[in-house]
């Protein structure tokens, strides 16, 4: 741990989308500013839970992103083993319906305690940051962004998930529509100023957090920057003048 902590460090999390060796080297030097690692699908298929073990060993609280989708009884499966590895956070595609939802929901309990670890929270996917709203009405929601995450949202709560992922675009909506006591992750955020990349629908903190997002999600700003450790001081002190610095 470098430093004193952060009071808004617990609503950061690192995407380690960068191989597993650069990553564990670059969150220590981020953690008094950063609490969370995103473990993907990249790491996630190199290396298996030993991705999870490196940075749990290391004082962050992992999200396992692995966006399960799939027949109810193979996600059920999966996400018991997830929740076996102390993670405290894991991904659904909210797209795979209510029941594979509540299997996901089944699944965390059941290998939570089998393993003893505390239970995680299961986030449903509503609408991927990466689609503009020609993509998806390409594949079949004609609405669009808003409509779709909206749509999924309300399917998600309904099967009984502990939050939801979005872009920071639609966070307000869903708060709005779902309360205060619905956990919403935001990934796609950017500093002012810095390349959206692949990420269509990104904003940067302050917006995310005005929007009411729980926790959000940096990748390339910080592993990308010439000083990463300045960058996530900088993210921490914008979160925390937009809202409420409490832990998640």
């Amino acid at each position: 741990m470098s430093g004193p902590l952060h009071p808004a460090r617990d609503r950061l999390a690192l995407a380690a989308d960068i191989p597993l060796a650069d990553a564990a080297a670059l969150y220590p030097a981020l953690s008094a500013h950063v609490g969370w690692v995103k473990v993907g699908l990249s790491l996630f298929v190199e290396h298996g839970p030993a991705a999870v073990e490196r940075f749990a060993s290391a004082g962050a609280r992992v999200f396992l992103d692995l966006k399960l989708h799939d027949i109810p009884n193979t996600v059920q499966l999966a996400s018991a083993r997830a929740a076996g590895l102390g993670i405290s956070l894991l991904t659904v595609h909210a797209q795979g319906g209510e029941a594979m939802l509540k299997a996901a929901l089944a699944g965390v309990r059941e290998g939570a305690a089998r393993s003893g670890h505390p239970l995680p929270r299961v986030l449903a996917v509503t609408a991927l940051t990466s689609l503009v709203d020609a993509d998806l009405r390409a594949t079949g929601h004609a609405g669009g962004a808003s409509e779709t995450a909206a749509t999924l949202a309300s399917l998600a709560v309904r099967a009984g998930v502990d939050g939801l992922v979005c872009s920071p675009r639609e966070a307000a909506a869903l708060r709005a529509a779902h309360g205060p006591g619905l956990f919403l992750c935001t990934p796609g955020i950017r500093p002012a100023g810095a390349a959206a990349g692949d990420q269509a629908r990104a904003e940067t903190p302050a917006f995310a957090r005005a929007a009411g997002a729980d926790l959000l999600v940096v990748g390339r700003p910080l592993y990308t920057a010439a000083d990463p450790v300045a960058v996530a001081r900088a993210l921490a002190d914008e979160v925390q003048a937009a809202g409420s610095p409490s832990k998640v």
